[in-house]
């Protein structure tokens, strides 16, 4: 009677640590890549010319 309600909590205990696993897995990848690129991103220009300004 009281086996199967147990065998779904459990169930669902497990799934959801798995997806929390996953997910933290996924995001440390994706940061990690992200650094990567933001580190071999070549910097922009130091200053760029404000809106409006003429060259001369």
């Amino acid at each position: 009677m009281v086996l199967w309600p147990a065998v779904t909590l459990v169930g669902f205990l497990v799934l959801t640590a798995l997806v929390i696993a996953m997910g933290t897995s996924s995001t440390a990848r994706y940061e990690r890549e992200q650094r990567a690129a933001t580190a071999a991103a070549p910097a922009g220009p130091a200053a760029a010319d404000p809106v409006g300004a003429r060259a001369a």
